[in-house]
């Protein structure tokens, strides 16, 4: 581990080296993490930006989305001159901006099985900022098949739900298909475009996502395998529902039958889901 930093890294990271649970030691690590970010919109925002202020080293950012005015109720990390650019190469200006010394990996593409077998294992940890079912079974099966912790948030109108997935530790910790086995069918949950979302919402818990990121990465606290934390903003109310890990789970029960990315080869779904809490969850 490189314990060497410059006076500007200093001063500049001097209020996580005063904690004891950071330190020298800490922030080198996060000097020399790689994150992936799926989605650079409402969740991606915050995402990016406190993981680059956090001295994270390289960031991964995968969006095929354009900047709309829509976009910016709640897209911080974009601007109004940026409307018509690529989400992630917008999202990888603003990160420059704030710390240039965190290095931007910038993939203007859609995310799909192939690519995400070929390229996702190239990063520490994944971190789930999308708006369709389809994209995040994919990255659920995919960072379970190569033991990456996915940490994963969803949004609709006044509430937010957050997890960490790492089942490929073995048990107790389940994989993201023990909370849902299979996508829900198309038209059951409404999208952001037809049930809308306050913008205030996708900020908290796109933070909530960088704090369980760089807690992963430091190895400190007890980050939410095995709980999902689920938000009301309108009653302000945090709510936290155990997870099982399901030994009948086709990704990572006792007898398996998903062993790669085979079956991903499909259309994304309904945007911005926000399931129920399950049926299973104490």
């Amino acid at each position: 581990m490189d314990l060497d930093f410059t006076d500007a890294e200093l001063h500049r990271y001097s209020r996580h080296i005063l904690l004891e649970e950071v330190g020298a030691t800490g922030q080198a690590r996060l000097r020399a993490a790689r994150v992936l970010l799926v989605g650079a919109g409402g969740l991606g925002s915050p995402l990016a930006l406190y993981l680059a202020a956090a001295g994270v080293g390289t960031l991964g950012i995968i969006d095929d989305d354009r900047l709309e005015l829509s976009n910016l109720q709640r897209q911080v990390a974009h601007a109004t001159a940026r409307i018509g650019r690529n989400k992630a190469e917008s999202a990888a200006e603003s990160v420059a901006a704030l710390n240039p010394d965190t290095k931007v990996e910038i993939h203007a593409r859609r995310l799909d099985a192939a690519w995400a077998w070929a390229n996702l294992g190239q990063y520490d940890l994944v971190c789930d900022g999308t708006d369709n079912f389809a994209t995040r079974f994919l990255l659920g099966d995919a960072c379970h098949l190569l033991g990456r912790p996915l940490v994963s948030a969803a949004v609709l109108r006044f509430e937010g739900q957050l997890s960490v997935f790492r089942s490929h530790q073995g048990a107790p910790h389940p994989c993201h298909r023990c909370l849902h086995p299979e996508p829900p069918p198309d038209g059951l949950v409404p999208s952001c475009g037809e049930a809308g979302v306050l913008g205030a919402v996708t900020g908290v818990m796109g933070t909530l996502q960088a704090t369980e990121a760089l807690k992963l990465i430091l190895g400190i606290g007890e980050d939410l395998s095995g709980r999902l934390l689920l938000w009301d903003a309108l009653d302000m109310r945090f709510r936290t529902v155990k997870l099982r890990r399901d030994a009948a789970c086709a990704l990572c029960g006792a007898h398996p039958t998903i062993h790669d990315l085979s079956a991903h080869a499909v259309p994304a779904g309904p945007a911005c889901p926000v399931p129920a809490a399950p049926a299973g969850a104490v």
